[in-house]
């Protein structure tokens, strides 16, 4: 049900964002008793994709299935689903909830969701290089991860486009997938005289100049266009795009976003086991923290988060019991 009509304002946890993660957390919560509401903006990153891949069980199931399968569960077990954009949140001690905080989480169009916890699950954003022809062929012939769609492009001609540093092993990696590969250096990439060599060595072709479209016939990839005017014919691209993650809720709260190790984007650090961030109360799960992780990696992440919280929750309610306890002791 929406939140809007469930009449409740405040609940133990509000999950931003309503991915693999974040539904993941909500039916770990509701199974756990806990009143729970997700809010989301219903932009998933994977909707240009047609399947979703490595997922045991759903392989190849259509991203919008997908969600709506996961709302429906989340839903069954008790959760609230808000359809909204959360724009910021807040944070003031509460003295009646064991010295944990209370939280405030605002919305775009004016709503306000209190709780005890707060998730996060947002996501990332995919910033692609600018050439022509590449945001609209996103997700379909135009790809990042060889685990997510190299099986459908297998044995086809597969151009590398030379964006960032990691073209160079993401071309020796998809050379797995298929012996038609071309490395397009697009005046960016520079191989070392070791990377040359591995090049050479899986027979991958180099192309060097600058890349200045892709060609498209009949509604399917057939082409990159060089800045020369010469057409490389291709069947798919993949490219490498700087990933950032949506964190401005993150950020009000007081946890700062910092550079991947990786060197691919940006992301919120958070504990492994459970995604706990450094502001009490605040966690984080799925690719806003782990930039690489694929939808099952995350709907597992959202688990561990959901019931990382309910245990966090319990101790909270734990302390205040055994604080009431103290005093009606004194009191008789």
């Amino acid at each position: 049900m929406d939140a809007m009509n469930s009449g409740v304002s405040e609940y133990d946890v509000v999950v931003i964002g309503g991915g693999a993660a974040g539904l993941s957390a909500a039916v770990t919560l509701g199974r756990a008793l806990r009143s729970v509401v997700v809010i989301d903006a219903g932009e998933p990153r994977n909707a240009p994709a047609a399947g979703v891949h490595g997922f045991l069980s759903r392989d190849g199931i259509n991203p919008k299935e997908l969600l709506d399968l996961g709302r429906s569960e989340a839903v069954g077990y008790g959760a609230d689903i808000m359809s909204g954009t959360a724009v910021e949140a807040r944070s003031t001690p509460d003295p009646t909830a064991g010295g944990g905080p209370v939280f405030e989480v605002d919305l775009a169009d004016g709503r306000t969701v209190k709780a005890r916890r707060v998730l996060v699950t947002s996501g990332l954003i995919d910033v692609l290089p600018e050439i022509e022809g590449i945001r609209e062929r996103w997700g379909r012939d135009v790809l990042h991860c060889p685990y997510c769609h190299g099986w459908e492009v297998r044995n086809k001609a597969i151009g590398i486009l030379g964006s960032v540093p990691m073209a160079l092993h993401q071309a020796l990696l998809f050379r797995q997938w298929s012996s038609n590969i071309t490395l397009f250096l697009n005046d960016v990439v520079e191989p070392t005289e070791e990377q040359w060599e591995q090049l050479a060595a899986r027979s991958i072709t180099v192309v060097d100049g600058k890349v200045q479209a892709l060609e498209v016939s009949n509604d399917a990839l057939s082409g990159v266009v060089l800045a020369s005017g010469t057409v490389i014919p291709v069947d798919a691209v993949v490219t490498g795009p700087r990933l950032e993650a949506r964190s401005g809720v993150l950020e009000s709260l007081g946890v700062p976003t910092v550079e991947h190790a990786m060197g691919v984007g940006t992301h919120v650090e958070a504990a492994p086991m459970g995604g706990a961030t450094s502001v009490p109360g605040v966690w984080a799960a799925g690719n806003v923290t782990d930039l690489t992780g694929q939808v099952m990696a995350s709907a597992a992440a959202g688990v561990m988060a959901g019931a990382a919280i309910n245990a966090d929750l319990m101790m909270e309610e734990t302390t205040l019991a055994v604080r009431e306890a103290r005093q009606a002791v004194l009191s008789r």
